[in-house]
């Protein structure tokens, strides 16, 4: 009887010692303990300094001004003067045709004018004496009009024979060869001006009441890394396509250089709006829930959410508008996931480096509003 009574007060405590372990610990206490343990984080401080509201955009970039140069009167090549990645300026002569033909036509108009002027002038004095009627000497002035007609045309098309630049620029193809025989309309060669150079945005008619000319714009290329194209707007389209709901703008590229080439792709951002002396945090401190941003902040070695109202983002920095202070110790790293109230040990702080982001930041915006 007394064995039986033992049995399940043995399993009780069998229980117990189970329950608080192997060691005797109870498991509560190792989750307590490893809550109280502080989690490592990043922080900085808020900067302040100008940040600019910019509409960024890609398209290629193109000359301005090109044109084919074609051939005006049919011929043989006989001379090139000018070679591609060559400067023209326009009238210069690029390459000139055979000749004999037109010349001999010309040098046949020049004889038959002469002859006739001579006739002319002998029936202008038959005219005063009365010797010859008023119709017949219409007649010799009419044929003589003509005739002058005649010899300009000639004179002209042998001129054409020398091939001129319709535009100043650089000549970018070429599309003869010496001897080749070439008819009218026949391209000769491409001009491509280079100064200015363009780019055509599309943009939103959302930001229509945005984009103004004369706005300053800064131009990325990816063959010259790490520099910013200082530009501007030059025009804007007064319609919005009712296709594509956009409008197009002109970016207009000044480059003396020649570093930049016709058919290069560019990011364009477009300077619309500047907020001075703004308070910013890095954008990688902004938590985002449901439409509402917010950060972590140290206060007392715990992590503290604020709601924040934020403003211009640009560059990995955002504007904060409300929700903090200038000296309110963001967490800009492992705030992810972190919990209201958790003890927090600080690791490293980069208050030096936020204010060189927000230098970067309004970097290309301060080079293409500067003087």
């Amino acid at each position: 009887m007394l064995r039986k009574r033992m049995v399940p007060a043995l399993l009780v405590v069998g229980l117990l010692i189970g329950a608080c372990g192997k060691d005797g610990k109870d498991p509560g206490a190792d989750a307590a303990d490893e809550e109280a343990v502080p989690i490592p984080v990043e922080t900085s401080l808020p900067s302040r300094g100008d940040i600019y509201a910019v509409y960024s955009g890609t398209a290629p970039i193109e000359a301005f001004a090109e044109a084919d140069v074609v051939a005006k009167v049919a011929g043989e090549v006989r001379e090139i003067l000018v070679e591609e990645g060559d400067d023209v300026k326009q009238g210069q002569v690029l390459a000139r045709l055979d000749g004999d033909k037109l010349r001999l036509e010309l040098s046949e108009s020049r004889a038959r004018l002469q002859k006739l002027k001579r006739d002319y002038d002998r029936n202008v004095d038959l005219k005063k004496k009365g010797l010859i009627s008023t119709g017949d000497f219409d007649k010799i002035q009419y044929d003589m009009e003509a005739l002058e007609a005649t010899y300009n045309l000639a004179k002209l098309e042998l001129d054409y024979t020398q091939i001129r630049a319709p535009i100043d620029g650089v000549v970018s193809e070429r599309y003869v060869k010496i001897g080749n025989t070439i008819e009218v309309g026949d391209p000769v060669f491409r001009v491509t001006s280079l100064d200015p150079l363009v780019a055509y945005l599309h943009v939103p008619e959302r930001e229509y009441r945005k984009i103004v000319k004369g706005q300053p714009a800064g131009i990325e290329i990816d063959a010259l890394p790490g520099e910013t194209i200082r530009a501007s707007v030059s025009r804007v389209s007064p319609i919005v396509d009712p296709a594509t709901g956009t409008f197009k703008i002109t970016i207009e590229i000044s480059d003396p250089g020649r570093r930049i080439k016709p058919g290069m792709f560019g990011r364009v951002g477009i300077v619309y709006d500047k907020h001075e002396n703004a308070l910013q945090v890095p954008r990688s401190a902004i938590l985002e829930d449901g439409g509402q941003n917010s950060v972590f902040v140290v206060e007392d070695d715990k992590a503290t959410r604020k709601q924040v109202t934020t403003g211009y983002s640009h560059k990995g920095m955002v504007e904060i508008l409300d929700g903090l202070g200038d000296t309110d110790r963001i967490i800009t790293v492992g705030q992810i996931g972190l919990r209201e109230g958790a003890t927090v040990t600080i690791i490293g702080s980069d208050d030096a480096a936020t204010d060189d982001d927000a230098s970067e930041a309004t970097q290309v915006a301060k080079d293409a509003t500067s003087d």
